[in-house]
């Protein structure tokens, strides 16, 4: 085996977005793309440019690998195991088969002190050959890497004249244990294994086999994607859920032809099953790297962003944070549900702009132990990601431990606290010129619109959200364009970061209702004014010639 030392140019295109670099496969499979990505990070983890020495920082460091099993994951891991090994790392712990879970791989960087991992996913967007493929580099903390080492990585990509590759050949990827690659150790390991052990020390399982022994049913929708494996050993395999109770359950590199999103759009096939007179006592999906879920009672449908504020409120029932939580963060435009929660119960409660990334601050500073999205992400400290299965835990535990089911849980939770109604309109596919020239117009409206009345709405307060961290004082700028109204209502514009084709305008609509005997009202019929609002000011029809949203959740 000899390391090669290749010539290589610069791709444009390759700064890491929200959740790190996602493209089409058609994209990844050009010659050197994923390599040159690969190796500019490698380059900034080994410190070159401070120490002149390639990979000089990575030697004897160790590296976990894994991907949520779409078109291109094995390809993709044996070149970087080349690479790796080329640049001087020590050890890689590999997922068997190339495959790990988003919030696992977290766990196993954790659990096993790594340096850092390599996530190849592209969380909910589709997938196959001609679907979407992502890679992101993960810290030590198990987190996303943040702002500071992703503009490093880009700024290394635009320079980038030279690859380390070895030519050794491709590895058994499938069998577990311990094999060489030029001077470096490939462990592959259980992808499971320390994952199902962080979740036995959170969640009362004893309590769990219990309410399934005496008959609960369920019904989890892995979406033909990573989270299947995981839902089967715990679910069905730990806890003792009947054969069958998750579905979809085997990784698919196509995703089965499903759009890996747990939403009512593209999870209709629960929706549907929760709706029938037969129904399940309860239902759950996850995303394509199971770092996402959707919570479903029988005929209910629980928005993630009550969701937090649910598990916030009865978070003491669960074992893991029986002593109570040290805080809550929101990411911006999920809705202020949680707010309300946290004040009641005197916790801190951050808002931060969109991107898990930004909770990683606040949660290794211990300000926080619940955190959430409103794009159907929830997590807490005992990892660095957003976590599916551990949100289908966390409501399987609160229902074994009140003996209520998921509707009555949401319900009695507006009782107490009101009901924020909310949803989120995705105009997708749009123009980039177009939805960029939108949302600079928008900012530049802003100094105009605060006391401006729109029906009954009089616009408070309009910005373009920033952030500065509490932790470091970093500042994150031009997050999202807010219009809070008088009353509390929000409307909130933003560009998608995870999209690889065109743009996907979000608009983010929220409004507040305290009486019991208007909580039934339709989402959209009681956010209706906030929708014709948010055109008005915006002019999305006129300007992207869509009528309708492509997505509305």
């Amino acid at each position: 085996m000899t390391i090669h030392m290749l010539p290589t140019q610069p791709f444009d295109g390759q700064r890491p977005g929200t959740s790190g670099l996602r493209k089409k496969v058609t994209v990844f499979q050009q010659p050197h793309y994923l390599e040159n990505f690969v190796q500019s990070l490698f380059d900034v983890l080994g410190g070159l440019e401070a120490t002149g020495q390639v990979g000089q920082a990575l030697h004897g460091k160790t590296l976990v690998l894994g991907g949520d099993g779409r078109f291109h994951n094995r390809a993709a891991v044996q070149t970087i195991l080349k690479l790796a090994a080329a640049n001087g790392v020590a050890k890689v712990l590999l997922g068997q088969g190339g495959l790990m879970s988003t919030p696992a791989a977290s766990a196993v960087i954790r659990a096993r002190q790594a340096f850092g991992g390599i996530i190849l996913s592209a969380s909910h967007n589709p997938g196959g050959a001609d679907g979407d493929f992502g890679i992101k580099y993960n810290a030590s903390n198990g987190g996303p890497a943040n702002e500071t080492l992703t503009e490093a990585m880009y700024a290394r990509t635009q320079v980038l004249t030279q690859l380390r590759l070895s030519d050794a050949p491709d590895l058994d990827i499938d069998t577990l244990g311990t094999r060489q690659l030029e001077q470096m150790q490939v462990q592959v390991i259980d992808p499971v294994a320390d994952y199902a052990a962080v979740m036995r020390g959170l969640f009362d399982f004893e309590l769990l086999r219990g309410l399934l022994k005496r008959g609960f049913t369920l019904r989890v929708d892995a979406m033909h994607a990573i989270g299947g494996p995981y839902a089967k050993a715990i679910l069905e395999g730990e806890l003792g859920a009947p054969a069958g109770s998750v579905v979809n359950a085997t990784p698919l590199e196509d995703f089965g032809g499903l759009h890996p999103d747990p939403n009512p759009v593209n999870a209709q096939n629960l929706i549907d099953n929760m709706a029938d007179a037969h129904a399940p006592d309860f239902g759950a999906a996850m995303d394509g790297d199971a770092d996402r879920n959707m919570i479903v009672g029988r005929n209910f449908v629980v928005s993630p962003s009550d969701s937090l504020a649910l598990m916030t409120a009865h978070a003491k029932l669960i074992p893991g944070y029986q002593n109570g939580l040290l805080g809550v963060a929101r990411s911006m435009p999920t809705s202020a549900a949680v707010d309300r929660v946290a004040k009641a119960l005197g916790l801190p409660c951050f808002e931060t702009p969109t991107g898990w990334k930004f909770f990683g601050n606040l949660l290794d500073a211990g300000r926080a132990t619940l955190c959430g999205e409103e794009s159907y992400g929830t997590g807490s400290s005992h990892v660095r990601e957003k976590d599916g299965l551990w949100a289908i835990l966390f409501w399987l535990n609160l229902q074994a431990a009140t003996g209520q089911s998921v509707e009555t849980l949401v319900r009695e939770h507006w009782r107490t606290y009101g009901r924020n109604y909310y949803s989120r309109h995705d105009y997708e596919g749009i123009d980039v010129e177009v939805a960029q020239g939108l949302m600079r117009d928008l900012r530049a409206a802003l100094p105009a619109l605060p006391g401006q009345t729109f029906g009954a709405r009089t616009v408070r307060l309009a910005d373009d959200f920033a952030y500065t961290d509490p932790v470091d004082g970093s500042v994150s700028r031009a997050q999202g364009v807010r219009l809070l109204m008088h009353d509390g209502a929000r409307v909130i514009f933003r560009l998608s970061g995870t999209g690889t084709e065109g743009a996907t305008l979000r608009v983010y609509l929220e409004c507040y209702e305290s009486d019991p005997a208007r909580h039934d009202i339709p989402a959209q019929q009681a956010l209706a004014d906030l929708v014709a609002l948010a055109d008005q000011v915006a002019g999305i029809r006129a300007r992207t010639g869509m009528a309708t949203p492509s997505v509305i959740t």
